[in-house]
């Protein structure tokens, strides 16, 4: 017998193992009297979206039996080589009315529903959980909640079972909502799915450790220099559950995710990842970033992005960016580069007030938007202080310290923007004043309920936290300065950074997951934005990146 026809079999043999009990046995109750008990066997192949097949029986035993025949016969019949496989049984099944499901859709985050639906008592039409969300059934775009899609339920129905499927048009028909005991199987392993939460359809991690983050970081950095093409340009991202590109760019998270990238290299020394940041610089500088004469007559240099807009964050993360590959590497030919772009900062501050411009017109060089958004200061004033870092040149240190005359008087810490927590730490490291470590504290001290409690992966949080406990640790070393933190909550501050941290691993693409989108192979390994439709953009895997890079060399 083939490997091809034996794969499939032996991938049942090990997620059976998993299911059963000590005994070899399966068990489990029926899901209704009609349907018995219930299994479903999903396979995946990498390139499409998953197949599945479904068996009912008066026994566990029996619904898989069934289940794996159909299965296998699928297998033959259309050709599938399958690699994985998830094995599912109908579990805790809760009756109730269409209406009644819409209405706790209608108080549920969109992509946040976690249980599977039946549209029938025989589960004959019953759509898995991760299923419903890899073709977007119970998502519109125009509303924040949950909400059902019939075009993409029809587009689903005519893949899964052959026919248009409708909802129903009467409130009172009746529905079932489920959840499933279920096993993952790859060619790397084998792992009992999580049956409830938002971790719920994921292979469980008994152990949440510095080697599990590793292997997030290392997948997903991959995958992010895997976005860089030839040219140096990044495909910009995915909407995957019709593997759908994003057909607008931003420069700004291209060089920021290119810093991202850095950040993980300096972790995986991998020859493809520095191959793939070589050419995102160099696109940067020879591409996207544009040499200007100031009033005073001097050269700065400006990120350039869509509309003609040069934005005051765009010129900090080139800097971080080049400052970064510059420490890494020894190569200082963005030396005079990174001089022009802080040039080009500083003339966007006011020297009176500390205060930044945000948005100035290209080449003309007035201003188009005062404000923009909070990151850009703090972007503003951490990339100056990593140049400063790098270089010692005061010029820089004291246009951040201009800026903190602003920040602080703004109350700018009332944004708890990851970037601010940033700078504040880097700025502490040279100047160890009390004002600027109450900046930091208060730009965290009051949202520890917030990263406890917040239902999005919400990755910058993470980054927040670790920025934060890097000063909150030095404060902790100084007697002089300990009595600082007497407002700060350390237990739920710790609490709350552990939380955050392990909380992001919903938000990556577990190949158990990839398997029902549109183009699993081009997802799977990174890290998605579930409430907008799993995106997949480059920024979105930056900030994922960033903060579990901190994370693991703290738990190192």
């Amino acid at each position: 017998m083939t490997q091809e026809k034996t794969l499939p079999i032996d991938l049942l043999n090990r997620a059976r193992q998993v299911l059963a009990g000590a005994d070899g046995t399966l068990s489990g109750a029926a899901a209704t009297p009609e349907a018995g008990c219930v299994m479903f066997i999903v396979w995946g192949d990498g390139a499409s979206r998953a197949r599945m097949a479904v068996g009912r029986g008066a026994t566990a035993e029996e619904a898989w039996q069934r289940a794996c025949d159909t299965a296998l016969a699928l297998v033959e019949r259309i050709g599938l080589q399958p690699v994985r496989v998830r094995v599912e049984l109908a579990d805790m099944v809760e009756p109730m009315t269409w209406g009644a499901l819409k209405e706790r859709l209608s108080r549920t985050k969109r992509n946040y529903f976690n249980q599977g639906v039946s549209f029938d008592a025989k589960f004959e039409v019953a759509l898995l959980a991760p299923e419903i969300n890899g073709s977007a059934i119970f998502y519109s775009g125009t509303v924040e909640h949950a909400e059902p899609n019939p075009g993409n339920l029809r587009l689903h129905g005519q893949r899964r079972f052959g026919t248009d499927i409708d909802f129903p048009s009467d409130d009172a028909a009746p529905v079932w909502c489920f959840t499933t005991r279920g096993v993952y199987v790859d060619a790397e392993g084998a792992w009992p799915l999580t049956a409830k939460g938002q971790a719920a359809g994921y292979r469980t991690l008994p152990e949440w450790n510095a080697s599990q983050v590793r292997q997030l970081v290392d997948t997903a950095s991959d995958y992010l220099a895997g976005q860089i093409k030839p040219t140096g340009e990044f495909h910009y991202g995915w909407f995957p559950c019709f593997d759908r590109a994003i057909p607008t760019y931003n420069t700004l998270r291209h060089a920021s995710s290119t810093y991202a990238l850095l950040e993980a290299w300096e972790l995986t020394r991998s020859d493809m990842q520095k191959a793939a940041i070589d050419r995102s610089l160099a696109f940067l500088k020879n591409r996207l970033i544009r040499e200007v004469d100031l009033p005073d007559g001097s050269r700065a240099a400006y990120l350039l992005d869509v509309g003609d807009e040069i934005k005051l964050g765009g010129n900090a993360v080139c800097l971080l960016a080049f400052v970064k590959y510059t420490e890494l590497t020894g190569d200082a030919q963005y030396q005079p580069l990174m001089e022009q772009l802080a040039l080009g900062i500083r003339a966007m501050q006011d020297p009176e007030s500390g205060r930044f411009v945000h948005v100035l017109n290209y080449p003309r060089l007035d201003v188009k938007d005062a404000f923009r958004i909070i990151y850009y200061d703090g972007e503003a004033a951490f990339g100056l202080m990593r140049l400063y870092g790098l270089t010692r040149d005061p010029r820089w240190l004291a246009v951040v310290e201009k800026a903190f005359e602003h920040f602080i008087a703004a109350e700018h810490w009332r944004a708890h923007d990851h970037w601010l927590s940033y700078c504040v730490n880097e700025l502490t490291r040279y100047r160890p004043e009390t004002r600027y470590y109450q900046f930091g504290l208060q730009n965290v001290a009051d949202y520890l309920d917030f990263v406890l409690q917040r239902i999005t992966t919400f990755p910058t949080l993470l980054e927040l936290m670790m920025a934060a406990r890097e000063m909150v640790v030095r404060l902790d070393a100084d007697p002089a300065l300990r009595p600082l933190l007497e407002g700060l909550d350390r237990d739920k501050f710790d609490r709350a950074l552990e939380h955050r941290a392990r909380y992001l691993a919903n938000g990556y693409f577990w190949p158990e997951l990839a398997m029902f989108f549109r183009n699993p192979d081009r997802i799977a390994g990174s890290f998605f934005i579930k409430h907008h439709s799993f995106r997949v953009r480059i920024d979105d895997v930056e900030h994922y990146l960033s903060g579990l890079v901190a994370y693991w060399k703290h738990l190192r």
